[in-house]
């Protein structure tokens, strides 16, 4: 395999930190490495396999060169530089939301839809980190049933706010512990220690949040399920590393839990961790730094109208790896084999 020239935009971020430990992990063919960042980064050392690479301000001519850029930029920052590496040649795996809905733009997931990255026109979008989550977890059963409907509740990790949300909360954490009154939040509404927010992002006129919303648009368009139907809540809990999710499935035919079970257990990229006599069920704590989405409570919808075919299970991964680095890193391997 040839070597590749890779940016990494937005590299001083929790994200751009980890995909530099998937690429490094992975044993991907790197060959001049750029780490992208704000001007004020600009100077500092990061270190890739062991090695010091000097931080970049990102500008147009720092993509001259480049054949593949990771992105793991905010969206103004991605609508800004994206469309100036795909002019110069490189193709851009982007982490923000800016070009996922983009009907001209391939969303991917390498266990469910590869087949969509040689769809390409110089940029791959990389899911939302629930959606990853999630739609690895049910893919399998999707294949066996056709799933309908999906009835999904997220718990979801400080981490997903990025390095501000980690420390907040590894602040808030030290204070209560030590007594003290918890300083005014900023990287979230409230207070997070202790605590539940049920709100991710916007709400709508609804009353949805853009968080919640992401489900259903966007697992639409990576199952290719143009009338797939998504009831979501986000909740944001104090949790430093991994999502969890219950999901209710309704399918167009009947899966029973043995057969979802058997599918799980040879799903690429899925751990089933199923046995309730043993108290073994997923956990953020067991799926925090490893790649696998664990699965598990894998359950009849008791609730389902007679007639209809209802699963519900309960998943984990970790936002930061799965749900974001090494799934761009994933995809940027299927475009260097």
């Amino acid at each position: 395999m040839r070597s590749y020239n890779v940016a990494v935009l937005g590299a001083t971020g929790a994200v751009g930190q980890q995909m530099l430990k998937c690429l490094a992990e992975q044993d991907f063919p790197v060959g001049n490495l750029k780490l992208l960042a704000s001007s004020r980064s600009a100077g500092k050392i990061m270190q890739f396999k062991g090695e010091d690479v000097v931080i970049e301000e990102a500008r147009d001519e720092a993509f001259d060169g480049m054949d593949i850029v990771l992105g793991a930029a905010e969206n103004n920052i991605a609508e800004r530089f994206v469309p100036v590496a795909r002019e110069k040649g490189a193709v851009t795996v982007d982490n923000s939301s800016a070009y996922r809905l983009d009907p001209d733009v391939p969303l991917v997931i390498p266990e469910v839809n590869p087949e969509d990255v040689a769809k390409h026109n110089g940029i791959i979008a990389n899911p939302n980190c629930a959606t990853i989550i999630g739609l690895v977890a049910v893919n399998p059963l999707h294949k066996l049933g056709g799933i309908k409907r999906m009835v999904v509740s997220t718990y979801q990790a400080a981490s997903g706010a990025g390095v501000g949300g980690l420390r907040e909360l590894e602040s808030q954490m030290a204070r209560i512990a030590a007594g003290e009154q918890v300083e005014d939040p900023k990287a979230f509404a409230y207070q997070l220690a202790c605590n539940l927010i049920p709100q991710i992002g916007g709400f709508d006129e609804v009353g949805y949040t853009s968080e919640e919303m992401k489900m259903q648009n966007e697992g639409r368009k990576i199952l290719h399920a143009a009338d797939l139907r998504v009831n979501c809540t986000c909740v944001r809990v104090p949790v430093m590393r991994s999502h969890s999710e219950s999901i209710t499935l309704e399918f167009e035919r009947e899966v029973g839990v043995e057969e979802a079970r058997a599918a799980l257990a040879a799903a690429p990229g899925v751990k089933l961790v199923d046995d309730p006599s043993a108290l073994a069920y997923p956990m953020p704590l067991d799926t925090t730094d490893q790649d696998d989405i664990f699965v598990g409570r894998v359950r009849e919808d008791i609730s389902a109208e007679p007639g209809r075919h209802g699963l519900t299970l309960w998943c984990c991964g970790d936002q930061i790896r799965k749900g974001a680095a090494t799934n761009a890193v994933q995809i940027a391997k299927m475009l260097a084999e």
